[in-house]
């Protein structure tokens, strides 16, 4: 018999479990399931006695198919059924699970439409949350174009029409002065991720106001099925203060506040009063990645938050770990070191600093070059042209380190030829600006002319990988943002690596949150991307690959996350002591399963 002294002490190790687990919000519910833990390794106390780590009670079986993070469709066994009184709920016939995920992806191919399998996909992770990542995880080449770049530009777009069930948290102007409320009606309690927008800058696609949740929304699913953090610690967000779209303005369906997009300090007043109380609800290692934000707030957001929160800008940060990832993989197939290169980058936004600011610092870190003179290697070409020291006073201010030297030169064409850059690298969110006549200089003056056309959803690319290869003669090693299917020149298939920011941002956050980093850290940023570049295998050199494949995603998600973690421990910014002898392996460990649970 257990002393009372014994029973207190099961009582805690139990609490402190259940908080470890993070508290779903099943209680809330009025859910209850008595599950077993399988796929968790946490099943002794302190007198090594086996238990359920976390056990409710069942209102009704109609609750438990309801609810998305328990429900298992046609999987629940006989004794499930009768357990759980689902008996006459369901169809008689059991599925496994992998039956069912054979169906449901056999089902999905039944649609000719990309938007419609998004829809579909999204009303899976509704109703059943484990197979929608089993799905996902395991099928990832064919359907991360679907739930993330590029169908969901298209989902963002047309939002208010495929709108059915709320998937994060709206934030609007009206909740000004009580953001903190807003945020405890969220159901979970322990949340590590937060994917916020203002919806201003959608991709390539511009101001799409309250409708761009559906990119918090993919991202947040990508940092379950290709990082493994579990659903219930990522929470979306959308920042809804108006839009400047007109056509939007004038639905009468859109979604959002119908008012023109507020500036200035109005803007600035109510994301400190957001910043805030997110730290405040969910503590200091909280991770807030900023999404799609106008230039002009994206870098202003991120200078100011670096130092008081973990903050991490995926357009200008991730964006420049993949890159720069590509890069060094890429001197396999074009030869020298980064700082024996020339880069031109067409587009001097976010994207195109936040990847020439990391290249320069990559080129300091590994020469003696300073690292202004690591940034004369890179030049940069906006909407007036190269960008020269004779317009500094005219520049922003995240364009100014990159104004050197030159005479002016009007466009991109007439940059080429005066840089004769051996990497063009295109950030310009604007499509078909790598023309014939661009390409084919790029080849005249280099033997194997890299290419990387990065704009977002593939409308907006550059230029197409088939337009790459023909111009160059096959001689061009090409990436792009988006997918392209395999090109065939000359006899010979050329296969496109995809410059795409799934690589780095979910296996980033989940370096980020086990080892507890409270800061991000530039050396992260190199780490990540040293990680990545190191997963290209020479089968994939072979086929004029620079990016690994996305089958291997989870693997290449959890070395990321133990570099990130590393230098977390090193830079002294870690919080969760002692350091994991082995962080691919606790990384690893640490991943979210989508295996059902058994029910008692």
């Amino acid at each position: 018999m257990l002393t009372t002294s014994s029973a207190l002490k099961r009582l805690n190790s139990l609490r402190r479990l259940l908080g470890v687990l993070g508290d779903r919000g099943d209680r809330k519910n009025g859910l209850s399931v008595m599950a077993s833990n399988e796929d968790d390794n946490n099943t002794t106390n302190e007198d090594d006695q086996p238990f359920t780590p976390w056990a409710v009670s069942v209102a009704s079986g109609h609750t438990l198919l309801r609810s998305p993070q328990h429900n298992k469709g046609l999987a629940f066994t006989e004794k499930e059924r009768d357990a759980h009184y689902l008996r006459g709920l369901l169809p008689p016939a059991v599925f496994t699970q992998e039956l069912q995920e054979k169906r449901t992806l056999h089902l999905l191919r039944q649609y000719e439409v990309p938007l419609h399998k998004y829809i579909a996909m999204m009303d899976l992770q509704e109703t059943n949350e484990k197979l929608f990542y089993k799905l996902l995880i395991y099928n990832v080449e064919e359907l991360l174009p679907i739930v993330y770049t590029p169908t969901v530009g298209e989902a963002c777009q047309k939002y208010g029409s495929i709108y059915r069930r709320p998937q994060g948290l709206y934030i609007s102007l009206k909740d000004k002065g009580k953001i903190l409320e807003v945020l405890k009606n969220w159901p979970e309690k322990n949340i590590q991720v937060i994917v916020v927008t203002d919806g201003e800058r959608i991709l390539g696609l511009g101001d799409l106001g309250c409708q761009g949740m559906g990119i918090p929304v993919g991202k947040l699913s990508l940092y379950t099925a290709l990082g493994g953090v579990r659903p219930s610690a990522c929470l979306p967000v959308t920042i809804d203060v108006g839009t400047k779209n007109e056509t939007l303005l004038n639905d009468e369906f859109y979604i959002g506040l119908k008012q023109k997009r507020a500036t200035g300090e109005e803007y600035k007043e109510f994301l400190e009063e957001f910043m805030t109380a997110v730290k405040k609800n969910y503590g200091e290692k909280v991770l807030i990645q900023f999404e799609d934000f106008a230039n002009h707030n994206a870098f202003d957001l991120l200078t100011k938050y670096r130092t008081s929160h973990l903050v991490f800008n995926d357009d200008i940060q991730g964006t420049a770990c993949v890159v720069l990832g590509g890069l060094l993989s890429a001197l396999k197939l074009i030869g020298g070191t980064l700082s024996d290169h020339t880069f031109l980058f067409l587009g001097a936004g976010e994207a195109g600093t936040g990847i020439a600011e990391l290249i320069s610092l990559e080129i300091f870190k590994k020469t003696k070059l300073t690292v202004e003179e690591s940034r004369q290697k890179i030049w940069l070409v906006d909407s007036k042209g190269l960008v020269v020291s004779s317009r500094k006073d005219s520049l922003q201010q995240h364009k100014k380190p990159w104004a050197h030297d030159h005479e002016p030169v009007s466009g991109l064409l007439e940059a080429v030829k005066a840089i004769k850059p051996t990497i063009l690298i295109g950030t310009s969110g604007v499509g078909k600006q790598f023309t014939k006549e661009v390409i084919e200089t790029m080849a005249s003056i280099n033997a194997k002319p890299l290419i990387m056309a990065l704009s977002n959803p593939t409308s907006q690319s550059e230029c197409t990988a088939e337009e790459a290869y023909t111009w160059s003669q096959g001689r061009a090693i090409f990436a792009s943002g988006s997918p392209f299917d395999p090109v065939i020149y000359e006899g010979k298939e050329f296969v496109t690596g995809q410059s795409n920011n799934a690589y780095i941002f979910p296996g980033f956050g989940l370096g980020l949150i086990m080892s507890g980093a409270i800061r991000v850290h530039d050396e992260f940023l190199l780490a990540a991307a040293e990680a990545l570049a190191s997963q290209v295998t020479e089968e994939d050199y072979a086929e004029g690959i620079i990016y690994p494949s996305f089958k291997n995603i989870r693997k290449i998600s959890a070395t990321i996350a133990a570099k990130v973690a590393s230098r977390a421990y090193e830079y002294g910014l870690a919080s969760h002591l002692p350091r994991p002898s082995n962080l691919v392996k606790f990384a690893e460990n640490c991943m979210y399963s989508p295996t059902y649970r058994n029910y008692r």
